[in-house]
């Protein structure tokens, strides 16, 4: 990724309904949504022209608002028009989308029901998440300290910024010790997710995947679930306990920006990135090309 810091590039940014120069798309600083987390996101990529999956993206945005009570005032038709918009004026065929809303300015404390909501969309270049020399390796993956919440305590079906307070806090301490990830438990000590993907394992030809209801189910993970059983794999959704990861043979990550992700290590316990995780790679690189070009 270009390392031009993110409010110094230049192209155009959809913000609440027009088109403005890239450097011009501000916010105050007494936002609501920087002060108390009133903000949701999606992050989406398009190939070869087409945002996969854009309106299902579409669709949990409008959902997180309104878990977090607020209406984004777009329909999901527009938000996908304006998507598509983005990424005609700035030329893009390939590129990481991101939408983003969140309460203004007009009131600044805990309540702020009157604040103007805003919606501003942007594109970029991202070829990978993770270095592609790298990832054909598997990834190195650290034990966070922090846990996913109680869904009784916090909004885990919202794709709120909140959120993801602590896989910010979990991924930094990773990198410093040398891996690129973080692997997350839930309030009960269960294997959750990482910071920004879900987590998948495989042994004795089963795909396991955790429950997702303390953390986003992810549009990436729903699909590879798909994929996983048109292959004829079996895939059980499960609780994962952490004294269960030595016996796994196979581990990989997926989500929109790591799409999928082999991983070779989860703190001690080591993974070797075998044949059922490479023909899901495929699979996937498959299904996200505009079907006129996969075919």
């Amino acid at each position: 990724m270009s390392a031009t810091p993110f409010d110094q590039r230049d192209g155009w940014i959809w913000y609440d309904g027009q088109l403005v120069p890239w450097k011009d798309a501000q916010l105050h600083v007494l936002s609501h949504g920087l002060h108390y987390g009133s903000s949701v996101f999606e992050g989406e990529r398009a190939y070869g022209g087409e945002i996969f999956k854009s309106t299902e993206h579409s669709e949990r945005l409008k959902k997180s608002a309104e878990i977090l009570d607020f209406e984004i005032p777009y329909s999901v038709a527009e938000i996908d028009a304006a998507k598509r918009l983005v990424l005609e004026k700035n030329g893009m065929v390939d590129a990481y989308l991101r939408p983003v809303a969140w309460r203004g300015s007009e009131m600044m404390g805990v309540a702020a029901q009157t604040n103007k909501i805003h919606l501003a969309i942007a594109a970029w270049e991202w070829p990978s998440y993770f270095d592609p020399a790298q990832k054909m390796k598997g990834i190195r993956i650290d034990m966070a300290e922090y846990r996913r919440p109680d869904p009784a305590t916090a909004p885990s079906a919202a794709k709120a910024a909140g959120l993801y307070m602590i896989c910010t806090i979990s991924k930094h301490k990773a990198e410093r010790k040398g891996y690129a990830d973080a692997l997350m438990l839930d309030w009960q000590g269960r294997v959750a997710e990482c910071t920004g993907a879900n987590v998948f394992f495989i042994r004795d030809g089963v795909v396991h995947t955790p429950i997702a209801d303390c953390f986003l189910d992810g549009i990436t993970r729903r699909t590879v679930i798909d994929l996983a059983k048109r292959r004829g794999f079996e895939v059980a959704e499960r609780r994962i306990m952490p004294d269960e990861l030595p016996s796994f043979n196979e581990c990989f990550i997926t989500g929109t920006a790591a799409e999928v992700t082999p991983v070779s290590e989860i703190g001690p316990h080591k993974y070797q990135p075998g044949n059922m995780t490479k023909v899901l790679m495929d699979d996937y690189s498959a299904e996200v090309q505009p079907k006129s070009k996969a075919a």
